[in-house]
Order: C-alpha cells, then structure tokens, then sequence
C-alpha cells in the first residue's frame, strides 16, 4: 500500500535515513527540517502521514501537531512522533497535543513499517468517509468540522483476567467513562455484540484466550467493526512481534506495561475522539442520502427514489408475469386550502394526508410524494382488483373525516382523486405508468 509521507527533522542525517528506509518500501517521501516549513508542506500537498521529531528549535513538534490537529481540514492526517525522549510524560503531552503514536529513536524498521501500514488503512477509511460526507452540506447536514467533540461518558470495554492490572485500569478510567470489565473472549464477544461500546482494551497476556485472536473475531464481526482496539503489552521480544501482527490485523493502539494511569487516559481519549468523529461523518453521509431520496415534509420517499425503484419493479414484473399496480393520488382543490387557510395549515393537511395513507395501504406497498399535492402509491404484485379495493379504501379514509388543523376552529373537509394502473409488460416504463395513473 503506497502513500505520501513527510519526514519532519532538524537534524539532515535523520532525514536522509528514513526517506532512504521509507523509500526502498516504495512510500512517496517528502522531506522539512523546521516547523514552519512542515506546516506549509502539510497544507499544500496533504501527506499521508506525518513522521514529526519532537526536539527541534523554534516550533518543537508538540507544537507542529497542535497546529495540524487544530486545522479543520488537516485533523484526520495521522501524526507519528519521532523522539528519543522516553519520559512518560512527554508521550502525553504528545498524545494531548493529538499525536497518534510515538516511536522512539533509534527507530525499530519492523515497528515503524507496521505503524505506517495500520495508519494508512486509517487515513485511506477516512478519507472515503470524508469524501462521501463532503456533499452533506448541500443537504443541510450538520457540519462535522467542528473541533468540538464531547467524549466524556465513553463506553470501554476491557478484556484483563489479571485482577491488579484490571483494577488499575478501571481506576484510571471509570471516573469520566463507564467500564465493563471481562476476563475471557466469550463474555467480550458478548459484551461487543450488543453496539453498545466505544473502545476495547484487549491484553495479549489472557491466560485461556489468545488475545490476538479475539482482536481478530472483534474486528471482523458487524457490530463492532468500526470500534478501535487498543491492546495491553508486556516488553518483551515474543509481545514485540506480537504487537506487529495486531496492527497489521487492525489494532489500532497500544500500551506497553506497567501502565501509566496518565498514558492509558490520553490515549483511550484518542480512540474515543477519532470514533466520535468517524460516526458523525457516517451519521451525516447517511442523513444526506436519506434527504436525497426523501421528502422533507411528509417524510415519503421523492421522485427521484420512486422511478428508480419502480423502474427495478416494473422489469421484476416483465420476467416473472406479476404486474406492478401503481396509484396516482391528487388532493382535490388544494389550492383553495393554502388560499384559505394559509400554508402552514396547507402542510398540516399534508400531513395527515400521509399519515391516512400509511393506514390505508398494504405493508409492502409504497408511497412517494412526487410534488404539491400530488403522491403515488407503488403495489408490488397486485391485480387491478386488489388495486382497486385499495384506492377505494384510501378514498374513503380520507374523505370520511375532516382534518383537524392546529389553530383553526372547524376541520378541513378534504377529498382526493385517485388513478389506477397496472404496469404493461416489457415495453412499459416508469414514466408511461405515471402519465396513465394521472390521466
């Protein structure tokens, strides 16, 4: 998987081997040597990744990231820290700053290749997401460049059957988020099914559980696909390797024991902030689609949905010989009713309308406002008789009872005309069905 990174240090012989170990892996490598610099490279050419040394002068790197991570349109780029500062505390500044990982120096080649693969499967996920969600905007949708994002009340589930470790962790975490705690990969994949968490924190050290295959169940499974793991690991050569295999299976973050309380927040605060954010991007790409195809008002499907799913059923039909009946529905004189009434009462007509047209169908059949007062009704596999009976039906519903409006004193007599058509074999088509139904 190649991709675009930028190497950030103040020191030229640093530079020069990791541009030379990150191109013999065939990665795109652009180079600065200063803060400043790397913030105008990140700007114009929108890398991949970051790999940014901390201790450079004027801008240090906590800085560099702040500001990345500051920048609406830059925040989802993954930042790696390169340092040979080993304090704990530096790490979280780091990961308060919004760093993604550190590695320290000298770089372990294994450590940093497998870093870079498991972040630009991340970056490559995000930037899909982002791309759908750009046209969110034309919809109304909620923008999601807010850099506002409220984690607190995260729910972490963590997978420790050591007791002092579990309790650790859940003193570090559950004052400002709810834990679950299991000992064993049944009770998490139990725990994972119901959707109802935001972070797994897995130890590879499970004394009946093979930690690196319960990830791997984890990140398969529907219901916690998108859910970021983080994995507990001891500092040994064998967890080393292991760590590896996991961020090439999907981990997306990790913890080398003994655990920092400090580290363990700044880091589950991390996983918390990008999944929050990841789902208001998928929130908001499936609220533009549902506008697309939908009806504001009356909530129906619109024009543009029911001729292409009435175009899929009318060709069913060709093949299978069960014609598609199709009511065309018109609000007698509604004109009259926004004259009269105004239109804030006219939509309060609509409404309800709907509403009686909800009652007076089948399950399967499908309504769809398609402008003003005019809707459609779609009835898969029915006769002209069945049709009618509905049409009737629906009719009756609402000419049977004036509609009561909020504000006005006397209901609003309504009546409807409707046209029915079945659909006509293979040369039919949506169109020619709904100029039939309004003749």
């Amino acid at each position: 998987m190649t991709a675009r990174i930028l190497v950030v240090d103040d020191v030229l012989p640093n530079v020069k081997l990791l541009e030379a170990k990150l191109s013999r892996e065939y990665y795109d490598v652009l180079t600065a040597m200063n803060g400043p610099d790397a913030l105008n490279i990140v700007e114009r050419e929108i890398p991949d990744i970051v790999l940014l040394d901390v201790m450079m002068p004027g801008m240090d790197g906590f800085e560099v990231c702040e500001q990345i991570k500051a920048n609406a349109d830059l925040r989802h780029i993954p930042v790696i820290m390169v340092t040979a500062l080993s304090d704990t505390s530096d790490r979280v500044r780091g990961l308060e700053a919004g760093a993604d990982d550190f590695l320290t120096k000298p770089v372990n080649d294994i450590a940093l290749f497998a870093r870079v693969r498991s972040l630009i499967r991340l970056k490559v996920m995000m930037d899909e997401l982002r791309l759908r969600e750009s046209t969110s905007s034309n919809f109304g949708v909620a923008d999601t460049d807010s850099l506002e994002i409220d984690i607190s009340g995260g729910r972490i589930l963590v997978v420790e059957d050591r007791e002092i470790y579990a309790r650790n962790i859940n003193q570090a975490l559950e004052g400002e988020h709810t834990v679950t705690m299991t000992t064993d990969g049944e009770a998490a994949v139990a725990a994972a099914q119901t959707g109802e968490v935001d972070l797994m924190i897995v130890s590879l050290s499970l004394q009946d559980t093979d930690g690196l295959r319960l990830c791997s169940h984890l990140r398969s499974m529907e219901e916690s696909r998108q859910t970021p793991i983080l994995i507990l690991i001891d500092d040994t050569p064998d967890h080393m390797e292991r760590l590896v295999k996991g961020l090439d299976l999907g981990v997306n973050d990790y913890l080398i024991r003994p655990v920092d309380p400090n580290e363990l927040m700044a880091r589950c605060q991390t996983q918390l902030r990008r999944k929050k954010y990841e789902d208001q991007l998928r929130d908001n790409y499936h609220a533009s689609l549902t506008l697309a195809v939908t009806d504001p008002l009356t909530g129906l499907y619109n024009r543009r949905y029911l001729e292409s799913h009435l175009e899929s059923l009318m060709l069913r039909a060709a093949q299978d010989g069960k014609p598609v009946g199709l009511l065309a529905l018109d609000i007698d004189h509604f004109k009259a009713v926004n004259d009269t009434h105004g239109h804030a009462a006219g939509d309060e007509v609509l409404k309800e309308f709907v509403a009686r047209i909800k009652r007076s169908v089948r399950g399967i059949d499908m309504p769809a406002r398609v402008g003003g007062e005019e809707f459609v009704v779609i009835m898969p596999d029915s006769d002209l008789e069945t049709c009618m009976t509905v049409a009737e039906r629906l009719r009756e519903s609402v000419a049977d009872s004036a509609f009561a409006v909020p504000g006005l004193e006397q209901p609003i007599p309504v009546t409807v005309s409707v046209g029915v058509t079945l659909s006509q074999g293979a040369s039919d088509n949506p169109a020619a069905a709904m100029k039939r139904g309004d003749e």
